[in-house]
């Protein structure tokens, strides 16, 4: 009976070996694979803002009065020349007769005071008349010739202040904003606008947006656009670049949220009557297109230190505890040389091939070399492309057949 328990044990053995054998079967890695195609790639810039137009005037009192009467109001459409503000002018007329008063009595006063110059010379050269009388004399008439020309001046002035309480359309366009009404008071100044209303071309509207500081060095004059407004669901406008800023506008400046913009300006070339200045807008500014180039999808490009993409035999992996960037220095304290690759499929193996890469849109890369066109390469998943996945290791994988629709 013993030895019956012997044998049977030993089987028993044997059978479990053989199963762990079976089992031990090396599994493949799950992964999405896609081929290598040709086609088109745009290498876009995205920035959001604001629409506006290409041109406008802000109507604005340079001297302060009253409002008595707008002959616009917000959406009217205006031609150059036309009177849009009325301001009181009672104060402004009252200087003016001041000012011309003034004048009167100073042509007077010079007109006398000329006429005792010219007595005052006879009686000079008939030697009746001191050298000092007759240079006094002088004086006073050229003083008398001064105020006249300052009275000359002040009348211009007050001419000037009162033509400006009417206000004119510097430009053909429609009123896009009117910030006053009737009754309330313009404060006036010559270096302060105090906007009365706005005078706008809708016909020519732009999009100023911000672009990273990173980015815009990509952005040229003429470059072609894709303008999106909110407003309009579901449409593209077209646009070209028309003004890139050399300044920057930073926010936040000084902290971690710190960001450098710079404004580009973008003229739209499709009108819509309903376009509204400050509308808000997202722009796809085209900076570069490439036509019948290989292309390969941006998830199957990673970055690789050179030196882990060949696989150890007999090293088993554990990729939960796979080590950092830091800790993969090199016992020199060097970092890794790291290069660009893909993952191509071959013989159910996953084969890594170094490859250089041109421009991208928002799903791939141009590939200048390292694949060929029909290639698979795999896609994902991403933890197992960027980190776990060696050259040569076995891999599982769904092919996909491409779903084609009936002609009719």
């Amino acid at each position: 009976m013993k030895k019956i328990l012997i044998i049977g044990g030993a089987v028993v053995v044997v059978v479990a070996l053989v199963l762990v054998n079976i089992l031990k079967k090396e599994k493949g890695t799950s992964v999405d694979i896609e081929k290598i195609t040709r086609g088109t790639i745009m290498q876009k810039v995205t920035g959001s803002g604001q629409i506006r137009p290409e041109m406008q005037v802000k109507i604005s009192a340079r001297v302060a009065g009253k409002i008595l009467k707008l002959y616009a109001e917000e959406g009217d459409k205006v031609k150059k020349g036309q009177l849009l503000v009325e301001l009181d002018q009672e104060q402004y007329q009252a200087a003016l007769e001041r000012a011309e008063s003034t004048i009167l009595s100073m042509r007077a006063n010079e007109k006398k005071l000329k006429s005792d110059l010219i007595r005052a010379k006879n009686l000079h050269e008939q030697g009746l008349m001191s050298e000092a009388e007759f240079e006094a004399v002088q004086a006073s008439y050229e003083a008398a010739e001064s105020n006249t020309r300052q009275s000359q001046a002040s009348v211009k002035e007050a001419k000037d202040a009162l033509a400006k309480t009417r206000l004119h359309a510097d430009m053909d366009g429609t009123v896009s904003r009117l910030n006053k009404e009737e009754g309330e008071i313009a404060l006036g100044a010559q270096f302060q606008e105090d906007v009365i209303m706005i005078v706008a071309d809708l016909t020519k509207m732009e999009a100023a947006i911000e672009i990273d500081e990173n980015d815009v060095i990509n952005v040229s004059m003429g470059d072609t656009a894709e303008v999106e407004i909110d407003a309009f669901a579901d449409t593209t406008f077209k646009g070209v670049v028309t003004q890139i800023a050399n300044s920057a506008t930073v926010k936040g400046l000084g902290t971690q949220e710190q960001v450098t913009n710079f404004e580009v300006t973008v003229a739209l070339l499709d009108y819509n009557e309903k376009f509204r200045p400050g509308m808000s807008t997202t722009v796809d500014i085209i900076t570069e297109t490439q036509d019948d180039v290989l292309k390969v999808p941006i998830q199957a490009v990673t970055v690789r230190p050179k030196d882990k993409l060949e696989k150890k035999p007999g090293v088993e992996e554990h990729p939960e505890s796979e080590s950092s960037e830091e800790e993969s220095t090199t016992n020199e304290g060097k970092k890794p040389e790291m290069i660009e690759v893909v993952f191509c499929v071959e013989d159910n193996k996953a084969v890594s091939k170094p490859v250089k890469l041109g421009i991208s849109d928002d799903t791939h890369y141009v590939v200048i070399s390292g694949v060929e066109e029909g290639d698979e390469v795999i896609t994902g998943p991403f933890r197992v492309l960027s980190r776990t996945l060696k050259n040569g290791d076995l891999i599982e994988y769904e092919k996909k057949e491409k779903e084609t629709k009936d002609a009719d």
